[in-house]
């Protein structure tokens, strides 16, 4: 017979549990107001890249500044998502461990590679400025704008990596919610409805580096850090056990 919901691990939240998940819950939820002012920043102040193969180059001294605060603030937003895994890894340990725990790394890996994609500018800046040297010849301008499209080139395979990493890691972690305690099957579903999404946008990306459809991956990922993220806050208000817990332990 299965004991009581009260005496299984992780169907009550301790004082540890409930700070993880207030302080999980927070960062999650700035990480992605802060996201979001990136893509308003990208929208009204850089735009789209200009075509050809030396419209990026040539125009980069004109939105370096503004280029140099989108990428820091995406790093911030990867750092601010972070704690969110390791909340959920420990508030999920009592419901379907294997996935709370499997999702939780995969998660984390996914937001470790993007972070390490966070500052192309600092590569750009040098062939940038080397190319609008008053000295550079023509040859060297062509030869810098090959290494300006290698070398973004390598940052969108980093990018793609990321993005196939952290859609896997939020549908394990969907699929523990379904049985966590608090979470449920509402959070759980829509959690593994945006990593699906987000997969497949992925996927389209992998056969095709040129689709556009990183935006969708990455709107997912804003939203399941929103969802989980306030729903982890939410939870972390929860009461501690008392000497007479209730049958039904910490459920909604």
């Amino acid at each position: 017979m299965a004991p009581p919901s009260h005496t299984r691990p992780g169907a009550h939240p301790t004082a540890d549990d409930r700070n993880l998940l207030r302080w999980g819950g927070l960062t999650a939820l700035a990480g992605s107001a802060v996201f979001v002012a990136v893509l308003i920043l990208v929208i009204l102040h850089i735009g789209p890249e200009p075509d050809g193969p030396e419209g990026p180059i040539s125009r980069f001294p004109e939105i370096r500044a503004a280029r140099t605060v989108e990428n820091g603030l995406y790093l911030a937003v990867m750092l601010l998502w972070a704690p969110l895994s390791v909340a959920l890894h420990r508030g999920l340990r009592g419901a379907r461990a294997a996935f709370a725990r499997f999702g939780s790394v995969l998660n984390l890996m996914g937001l470790a590679v993007l972070a390490a994609g966070a500052l192309p500018h600092v590569v750009a800046v040098h062939l940038s400025d080397r190319y609008h040297a008053t000295d550079a010849t023509v040859g060297e301008r062509e030869t810098l704008v090959l290494l300006w499209q290698a070398t973004q080139g390598l940052f969108d395979a980093i990018l793609l990596a990321g993005l196939l990493m952290t859609p896997i890691g939020v549908i394990l972690i969907g699929f523990a919610m379904n049985r966590g305690p608090g979470f449920g099957r509402m959070v759980g579903g829509l959690s593994v409805g945006l990593g699906t999404v987000g997969l497949a946008a992925a996927t389209v990306m992998l056969i095709d580096p040129l689709s556009p459809l990183a935006a969708v991956t990455v709107l997912t990922l804003i939203a399941f850090h929103l969802l989980a993220g306030w729903r982890a806050y939410r939870l972390s208000g929860r009461p501690a056990p008392t000497a007479n817990p209730p049958e039904k332990g910490f459920r909604e």
